[in-house]
């Protein structure tokens, strides 16, 4: 199953821009938000140093990943592939 990995904080401007296509996004596929200041553990799994950070998850396993702010399309190409 396919799923993204969305790192951001509540401090990060381009997250809080960024925030509103997420949430399109996840009537689409499913998105695990994670606040990297109070789920540090996940953030040090995926090995995260910029946010945002999205990762396109399959079957538990990291399939390829991204940083900075997209648009909606660019997102969905993303997840495509």
């Amino acid at each position: 199953m396919k799923q993204l990995f969305y790192f951001s904080s509540g401090w990060c401007q381009p997250c809080k821009a960024f925030s509103p296509i997420m949430d399109q996004i996840s009537k689409q596929i499913p998105v695990k938000k994670i606040n990297i200041d109070y789920e540090p553990d996940v953030n040090g799994r995926f090995g995260v140093s910029s946010i945002p950070t999205v990762i396109l998850v399959e079957n538990e396993r990291e399939v390829r990943r991204f940083v900075g702010v997209k648009s909606y399309n660019e997102v969905m190409d993303f997840i495509k592939g």
